[in-house]
């Protein structure tokens, strides 16, 4: 416990703020750092092969204790965060022996994580707890993965008598804004099935995710100084509020949506009045409805344009990642071995689906079958995000079996 607190909060006080339109990859240097700091602890513990290449990618090899033939897994966590909250100048704060009450955040006391509204805590009375100070988000999401994973490499060096398989430890860069596994190639992994930490609470097992596109809407007007517009201005600004009014409000929004509905998201507007861009999140479990929505915002483009020709709208898509359900029914192994681990750890396993992605969506897309696992991860992208040490002591020990499960069952 201590060590595995030790090293979450080692992680997170390090920026690895991701970074849209950065235009380098990894898009922010404290993932280099991060990334550089778990080579010399990865070495340290034995694991003599850990590199970190060229685009900040960390690979590792626990080797396998069993003399008979074993799938190499994988087991993979990303290095940075959200840029939707600050990540720089992160200060956890350690609450030992949770006494089950609202937490106000010291550095903004209007910040405060209530019962009512995370009913989990209810369940974690008397355990350990780590927040933000409430100006920062907290970066569970994923440094509580790099965490258990690090703590679960450990451990598996330090007992070599438990029997296991060959295990690839890969932390990878920029998942936050959809490019996490851009330059991870999966022959190099060198694994039959991967596993990544970055999941909610204990117990559960993502076994679908959302199908996922970025939209960005550019709106071009006509620029001319505001004493001489009448009749020739045309600003992009206020379109741009025009195309946000006109989206659905009390349906296709994450704020009205939940279980498996999808939904439209904007979350970013820049601009002035010569060109104002939107960047719009497009979500769903059913992976054509996609289409639905892109064909809506265009519909909205056009209603605009019609009132507004002198202006220009153009709405680009970009596919982000897709449901990874397709792709693990085609290794049941995946699931099932990741269930008996679970039990194996004291934990009732729960199949589950995430209304967003991880690197495991993108990689099952591209063969490698990857469910996600829960590691204590809580309110993310957020300053009220929270993290609990024996949700992440949990985590270890789930990996730990699932590298005996699959010594012991794939053959």
């Amino acid at each position: 416990m201590k060590n595995l607190l030790d090293r979450f909060c080692r992680y997170v006080r390090i920026d690895t703020t991701a970074v849209e339109n950065a235009g380098t990859y990894p898009s922010s240097p404290g993932q280099l750092e991060l990334g550089r700091m778990l080579v010399e602890e990865l070495r340290a513990i034995g694991l003599s092969d850990t590199v970190q290449d060229e685009h900040g990618l960390v690979l590792a090899t626990l080797p396998a204790t069993v003399a008979h033939p074993v799938p190499t897994i994988a087991w993979i966590a990303h290095l940075d965060t959200s840029p939707e909250t600050t990540g720089r100048n992160v200060q956890p704060i350690v609450h030992e022996n949770y006494d089950g009450r609202d937490l106000v955040l010291p550095g903004d006391p209007s910040k405060v994580i209530r019962t009512c509204e995370n009913p989990e805590l209810l369940l974690l009375k008397g355990k350990t707890l780590v927040t933000t100070d409430g100006t920062t988000l907290l970066g569970a999401d994923d440094k509580a993965g790099v965490a258990v994973i690090m703590e679960a490499a450990a451990q598996l060096m330090a007992r070599p008598e438990l029997p296991h398989g060959p295990i690839r430890i890969c932390f990878t860069c920029d998942e936050e804004i959809g490019h996490g596994v851009d330059y991870l190639d999966l022959q190099k992994l060198g694994a039959a099935v991967g596993y990544t930490l970055d999941g909610g609470g204990q117990g559960e097992i993502d076994y679908e995710t959302f199908s996922a596109d970025l939209a960005v809407v550019t709106i071009r007007g006509v620029a001319i100084h505001p004493a001489i517009a009448k009749g020739r201005m045309i600003n992009a600004v206020r379109l741009a509020g025009l195309f946000l009014e006109r989206l659905p409000r009390l349906s296709l929004s994450p704020e009205t949506t939940a279980e498996r509905q999808g939904f439209l998201h904007p979350y970013r507007l820049d601009g002035g009045v010569a060109e104002a861009t939107l960047r719009i999140l497009l979500r769903d479990f059913d992976t054509p409805r996609l289409a639905d929505y892109a064909e809506l915002l265009r519909t909205v483009a056009r209603t605009i344009l019609a009132e507004y020709p002198q202006a220009s709208i153009e709405v680009h898509i970009t596919p982000q990642y897709r449901n990874m359900a397709e792709g693990l029914a085609k290794e049941p192994r995946a699931l099932a071995f990741a269930q008996e681990a679970m039990r194996r750890a004291g934990l009732e396993p729960k199949l589950t689906i995430v209304r967003g992605g991880t690197d495991g969506s993108r990689l099952t897309e591209l063969g490698l079958p990857t469910p996600n696992l829960s590691c204590g991860e809580h309110n993310l992208h957020s300053p009220l995000e929270w993290t609990c040490v024996e949700e992440m002591a949990a985590a270890v020990r789930v990996l730990v079996e699932l590298a005996q499960v699959w010594a012991e069952l794939s053959g």
